[in-house]
């Protein structure tokens, strides 16, 4: 590729640190990009900001805080001159608070599982819907979904307070990417299946689990996704090429939602 696709923007990655949102990161900054990464994890944030040089930038700070998204845009602005696209990645299982099969599901489950996915990613789209208006820009919006948002798999996944979040994301990008198409400002949705990252260890180390992957994700041979398979579509949304599209979802998902899986 002789043009960069990335050259001169500036991104923020909420969930910049590790997994997928890290590998994004690497990738932006390939293509030229500078970008701040958002993380819980203070030690991550240190090892994602060395990792990324003088192009990336790490703040220590929690999705679900009003002010996170806030002040990593704002530095954004202040470190690399403007801000030109969220890329928001940020989000988590619930198990651990009680999410589970309807019959199962406790509210806190239900609560802090919105808080994690829905409640962080208002948050950072709300952010950055303010920062373009204040711009007076255009910009992209990229949130995380899942495949479990539309597709689900009964017998493996069933959390149902996690479906429930990656289908509002679907709803809540659609509404607001018609509501600001006119300011250019783009909103899209990636839905990955199985890929391999510290949230999905429990699936990613359970041999029957990975039998079944290989036939419900039956591309490259049958796999669990690896975090640098979706940097491709990010870069894509994040640039210049995505300048005609908004309110898309893509599934990057190893055939995941076309195929029936085999137990």
């Amino acid at each position: 590729m002789d043009q960069l696709w990335l050259a001169n923007k500036r991104i923020v990655i909420v969930g910049g640190t590790t997994g997928l949102g890290l590998s994004a990161a690497h990738a932006f900054v390939g293509q030229g990009a500078r970008v701040v990464v958002v993380g819980r994890n203070e030690e991550s944030c240190k090892a994602a900001e060395a990792q990324l040089g003088g192009y990336g930038i790490a703040l220590n700070g929690d999705a679900t805080d009003p002010a996170t998204a806030v002040s990593a845009i704002a530095i954004c602005q202040g470190e690399f001159g403007g801000f030109d696209g969220l890329y928001h990645v940020a989000g988590g299982s619930g198990r651990r608070f009680g999410d589970g099969p309807l019959h199962q599901l406790t509210l806190e489950g239900w609560n802090k599982t919105f808080e994690l996915n829905l409640t962080s990613l208002m948050l950072s789209n709300q952010a950055a819907v303010h920062a373009f208006q204040e711009q007076n820009t255009g910009g992209s919006i990229l949130n995380m979904g899942s495949v479990l948002g539309y597709s689900p798999s009964p017998t493996y996944f069933a959390t149902h307070a996690y479906a429930a979040t990656k289908a509002a994301i679907i709803g809540f990008t659609k509404s607001i990417a018609a509501y600001y198409a006119h300011n250019d400002i783009r909103v899209n949705v990636l839905a990955p299946g199985l890929v391999e990252t510290p949230m999905a260890q429990r699936a990613a180390n359970d041999e029957t689990i990975l039998n079944f992957i290989a036939t419900k994700q039956p591309l490259d041979r049958g796999r669990i996704g690896q975090s640098n398979d979706l940097d491709g579509a990010a870069v894509y949304f994040m640039s210049d090429y995505s300048r005609f599209t908004t309110g898309q979802i893509l599934a990057v998902d190893g055939g995941w939602s076309v195929s029936e899986g085999q137990y």
